[in-house]
């Protein structure tokens, strides 16, 4: 027989009562795998009570934390003709580098002097308004003159007018004595013909009073005509006061007309040539765009433009430009249910691709081939119904392998608080999302790190009261 036969209780109740029972066996090896069995059921019970770090999975991309880093296309800041290529493909470049020249191809820029030129009109428009504030200074010195000669010119006819009233005054006076000459030599005269008519003067003593009475008469009149003529001159000098005022004035007026066109003239040519400095400036700008430039140090990745003559327009890229070391951070989409549950620095396990990694999620220590990061920024809003997520290195941990680049995919295990397998098991089977642990970004540590921090300084205590 196959298997040995043990012998049963006879006075069983059921195996008295059933003669085949009485014949079956119980095989060594059935029993052998109960035991297993029940060993096994015992360990996954057991196991069921191991501690399991929830996280949250997402995937994503490799990009940079700084905008600075990630690759830029290098555009043309005016438009031109390609005339030489200066790099190629792959090629590494530093800040300042020329990656292209252009040829201008706007008619009003063909002139290969237009700066010097340009400087030339500058500089003759610059000695026109130097000669014209000359000219409005003279015309200035001129007003100065005017004003100090009208008050000459016043002075002069306001002494003219005194002079002439003073000779009007002495000739009155002159006037008042002749006509009392003339009163006496009248009074004296007709006396002499009294005394004549009588007898008692001679004719020859009457002809002489007569003429002396002729005499008196024609200073009188002489006197009378003397004083007319200064009252004349008197009036004369007061009109020659009053026009030299409207004389100057005029002639004050028409320099002033005058100083104010060349100021005018002045102000004009000085912003025709704030202009032309304007421009310039702008050729001299534009002069250092027919290279287009490396704008940081780095790879060149790509021409965006093909060949020799090729147009490109003001604002066109025409080269991608990869920047030298970049600041990698991984780019990964959460689902908006599991946002709430992260918090700027959170630590996160990261898988990079063509990197070899065994992952065992929930016992993040026992992983392999996986490198630690920092939760550095979580976005606002959702990104077509997803929420990123930045991710640094652990500045605590190891680096990340120098082969990295920008674009390869990720996968990033975000950890939470440790809970009982079972609880995980029992979670993920209703769907229920991780635990709400609070906020744990305030040290930025799982709770699996927590109690490897607690142990380590209930050892270090009990050292020092070992010590």
């Amino acid at each position: 027989m196959p298997f040995a036969e043990k012998p049963l209780d006879e006075t069983s109740p059921f195996t008295s009562r059933f003669r085949s029972y009485q014949r079956v066996q119980t095989p060594e090896a059935g029993r052998t795998l109960a035991r297993w069995a029940a060993g096994l059921g015992v360990l996954v019970l057991l196991a069921g009570f191991l501690p399991w770090t929830q996280n949250i999975r997402s995937a994503g991309t490799l990009t940079t934390l700084r905008p600075q880093d990630r690759p830029q296309t290098v555009p043309s800041t005016i438009g031109g003709r390609i005339e030489r290529w200066l790099v190629q493909e792959g090629q590494s470049v530093k800040k300042g580098d020329t990656l292209v020249a252009i040829a201008e191809i706007k008619e009003k820029y063909f002139d290969p002097e237009l700066l010097q030129r340009t400087q030339e009109q500058l500089e003759a428009k610059m000695a026109s308004l130097r000669e014209n504030r000359a000219k409005g200074a003279a015309l200035e010195s001129q007003q100065v003159a005017l004003r100090s000669g009208l008050q000459v010119s016043l002075e002069k006819a306001r002494n003219k007018v005194s002079q002439t009233r003073l000779k009007v005054n002495s000739e009155e006076a002159e006037l008042r004595a002749a006509a009392n000459d003339f009163d006496i030599a009248r009074q004296q005269l007709a006396r002499q013909e009294n005394l004549y008519q009588q007898g008692l003067k001679s004719l020859t003593e009457l002809e002489q009073r007569r003429l002396k009475f002729q005499e008196s008469t024609a200073k009188r009149q002489a006197v009378e005509n003397k004083l007319a003529a200064s009252r004349q001159e008197l009036i004369n000098a007061q009109l020659e006061l009053s026009s030299l005022q409207a004389e100057y004035q005029d002639k004050l007026a028409k320099s002033e007309s005058d100083r104010r066109s060349t100021t005018g003239y002045q102000f004009d040519t000085e912003g025709q040539i704030a202009k032309m400095r304007n421009e310039l400036a702008n050729l001299s700008i534009r002069a250092g765009y027919y290279h287009i430039t490396a704008p940081q140090d780095g790879y060149v990745v790509r021409a965006l433009k093909e060949g020799l003559g090729e147009i490109v327009k003001e604002g066109e890229p025409v080269v991608t430009v990869m920047p030298n070391a970049p600041a990698l951070a991984a780019e990964l989409y959460v689902k908006p249910m599991d946002i709430p549950l992260l918090s700027v620095g959170r630590k996160v396990r990261l898988q990079f691709d063509g990197w070899p990694a065994l992952v065992f999620s929930g016992w993040p220590g026992t992983s392999f081939g996986t490198f630690g990061g920092v939760v550095s920024v979580i976005d606002n809003i959702d990104s077509q119904g997803q929420y990123r997520i930045l991710v640094t290195p652990d500045p605590a941990l190891e680096a990340w392998p120098r082969p990295l680049r920008v674009g390869s995919g990720v996968y990033g295990w975000a950890l939470l608080d440790d809970v009982p397998i079972w609880y995980e098991l029992w979670r993920q089977l209703n769907g229920f999302p991780p635990n709400f642990v609070g906020s744990p970004a305030k040290d930025g540590k799982s709770g699996q790190e927590k109690k490897a921090d607690k142990t380590a300084k209930a050892g270090g205590s009990e050292e020092e009261e070992a010590k």
